[in-house]
């Protein structure tokens, strides 16, 4: 089984990378470009059959390690 696992930060957070690339979009032409929030895509081959499983073990991970819970959101998605 497939686990994606998508990475944003919060609202109100600062994102000062989301920032620079809407500055860098601008100075290319795309003035009509808004706030831009950078975040990441994790993915992991896992030998868990059972989704159930599968899901709660991805949201442990991302509870200790993948995720900054403090300032970040996850989704995680199964494939």
């Amino acid at each position: 089984m497939r686990a994606k696992v998508h990475v944003t930060l919060k609202k109100g957070v600062l994102d000062p990378q989301g920032e620079a690339v809407r500055h860098a979009l601008g100075a290319l032409g795309f003035d009509d470009v808004g706030e831009v929030r950078v975040g990441k895509v994790i993915e992991l081959d896992l030998s868990d059959e059972d989704r159930g499983t599968a899901e709660a073990r991805v949201s442990e991970m991302c509870e200790k390690l993948l995720a900054n819970t403090v300032i970040e959101n996850y989704r995680v998605e199964l494939e």
